[in-house]
């Protein structure tokens, strides 16, 4: 626990291609067409497809599990608030920030974000995450 400091930061980018989509749409089973069908999303507020939040959420996944606090941590829970939609595309980044550290419980709590090309918030929470004993 001694390698990480309440401020400590972390981050990890991604485009989000067609593929991408496509591929979670197979992984996850989520065809809603608003992923997946042009001309339904059309239709909707959003004029174009958009990728899954669930997606988007997984380079939050990536960021922790593999750089801040990384390899060897283990989610206990993640709460995420969905702000604007991502689109095919769209390069998104995800940043976390240690808020809190619990020696007594290896535990680790964590302000998450991502923010697309344009520096808008596509999607905020917090995540505490057990790591591996040191």
């Amino acid at each position: 626990m001694k390698q990480f400091s309440i401020g400590q930061k972390a981050s990890c980018s991604k485009t989000f291609t067609e593929t991408d989509v496509v591929l979670f749409a197979g992984l996850s089973g989520d065809f809603n067409p608003i992923h997946v069908d042009a001309e339904y999303a059309k239709q909707t507020k959003f004029k174009k497809r958009i990728a899954h939040g669930l997606l988007t959420s997984s380079l939050i996944s990536q960021l922790l599990g593999m750089r801040l606090p990384g390899e060897g941590s283990i989610y206990l829970n993640q709460t995420m608030r969905f702000r604007l939609p991502v689109y095919i595309g769209d390069t998104v980044t995800a940043s976390a920030m240690i808020k809190e550290i619990n020696e007594e419980k290896n535990t680790i709590t964590l302000v998450t974000e991502c923010h697309n090309q344009y520096k808008q918030l596509v999607l905020e929470g917090e995540a505490t995450l057990l790591t591996p004993a040191n």
